[in-house]
Formats: structure tokens, sequence, C-alpha cells
């Protein structure tokens, strides 16, 4: 009975959670695209509130620490993958001037592509070559501009606990702009959504952003992509209990076949 009852209150919050997220969503997309005038720094802004307005009317609990690691001006932050509320999550508690870089398969996404557009969100193919250049080349012109830049480096989240592959695009970008990479561990996303589940359901949630990394060899950009790759993915993992490496021995490998979502 117990049992029963506890899943009827999963499914009654889960639905009012997603009717919260639905009717903020529609809000912040008249708001966006309907207002005149707004700037990119206004239209951010109000997406950011429009998330943290979303935990806050679902009851989530969010303990942000480490905020003293961020730099007042431009760095690359690099984020592991649990679930679909990780780009919420960071919308919500980074401050607004970030950008994010989203996989080019959401701009087909009929809302949420557009809205990501609107808040100046930086969208790369991660199939083609050449496309994957050309977009590589703008984001370190956006870095080189002052652009601060957050990322999920393994691209995708699957479905069983762990961390992936650690793509080094982020880690390029920040050595040829010669600005600190900032890794941050999120707990809690993957019990409140995870892959395959709908609707989701209250848990306490945890942004803790670390201490910046440094490459050993600043002067040669592929070796200080690789350490800083290498020492983010590290310290998110030393961090995240709960959270096996799903990559072999070398630390890099791919995930497993089958599993992303």
């Amino acid at each position: 009975m117990i049992r029963f009852l506890q899943t009827v209150l999963e499914i009654v919050y889960g639905v009012y959670a997603v009717l919260a997220f639905l009717v903020l969503g529609v809000i912040s997309f008249l708001l966006l695209t309907l207002v005149p005038g707004l700037s990119i720094g206004a239209r951010r802004a109000v997406a950011h509130t429009g998330a943290r307005t979303f935990f806050a009317a679902t009851l989530v609990p969010v303990r942000v620490t480490g905020t003293e690691h961020l730099p007042a001006g431009p760095c690359v932050v690099v984020a592991n993958h649990a679930s679909y509320i990780d780009g919420v999550l960071l919308k919500a508690f980074l401050p607004a001037r970030f950008s994010f870089v989203i996989k080019k398969e959401v701009v087909k996404v009929p809302i949420a592509g557009l809205l990501l557009r609107r808040i100046g969100s930086e969208f790369v193919d991660r199939f083609n070559r050449n496309a994957g250049a050309a977009d590589a080349r703008r984001l370190i012109k956006a870095a080189d501009a002052g652009q601060a830049l957050a990322f999920f480096p393994e691209g995708t989240f699957n479905l069983e606990p762990g961390i992936g592959k650690f793509h080094t695009g982020a880690f390029v970008i920040a050595a040829r702009a010669r600005m600190p990479i900032v890794p941050i561990a999120i707990h809690g996303t993957r019990y409140m959504l995870p892959s395959g589940r709908l609707l989701p359901r209250l848990g306490r949630l945890h942004v803790e952003i670390l201490a910046p990394v440094l490459p050993a060899n600043p002067a040669d950009t592929a070796e200080a992509a690789r350490d800083t790759r290498d020492q983010s993915r590290a310290a998110i993992l030393a961090r995240l209990l709960d959270e096996p490496d799903l990559a072999e021995s070398d630390g890099i490998a791919a995930l497993h076949a089958g599993r992303k979502t």
C-alpha cells in the first residue's frame, strides 16, 4: 500500500512538474520572440530567470557550491551529462552571460531550437568533419571576443550511470583562446529524470563548481587540450561517487554501444 501511494505521488508530482515547465516555457517563448528590442543579454536573463523559477515552483532543492571558482571574465565550463535536466539546471544557476554549446540536432526541435537560438546558444555538428571544423573556428572567435562558454563534453548521456568519453572540442577552444577551464560536477539529475523516464521525480540537486584546471604546457595547444580534458574528467569523476568510470584503462574510450540518448 505504501509503495502504491508513493507511486501515485510520484506521478502527480511528475505531471505537475511537466505542466510547470510547459507554462514557464510558453511564457519565456513569448517574451523572447514577441517583445521587440531585447538585447541578447536581456534574452539570456529572461531564460535564466525562467529556469530558476522552474526549480522554485517544483520545490526542487538546489545547492550551488564553489561559485568563487568562476572567473569574472571569459572562461569555458565543462560538466558531466546525465539527464535532460542538466541544461536547465546550469542555465538557472550559472551566470546568465554563459552561452551554451549544443549539438546541432537540437536546432530541429521546433520550440526548443528557436528558444536556444534566441538566447545565443552555439550549435556544433558532431558528424560532418568540415562543418565541425567551421563550428570550431566560430567558437574560437567567440571565445577570443570574450564569450563565456558552457559545454557537456560527453556530448550526450546514456542509460546506465557513469562518466563517458570527454571529446576534446571544448578544451581545444579553451587552449587556443587561452581561457581557463572550470569543471562542474552535477549531482542528482540522473535520479530526477534518467534516460527513458517520462516524468521527473522530486530530488535534491547539487551544482559543484570545481577549481579551474591549468595545462602543464600552455604553449602547446594540442597537449594543453589533452591535459585539461584529462584533468577535468578526473576532477569530476572524483566528486561523483555514484557515477562510475565508463571508459577503459586509457580513460578516453567510447561509451557502450547502443546506450546513447
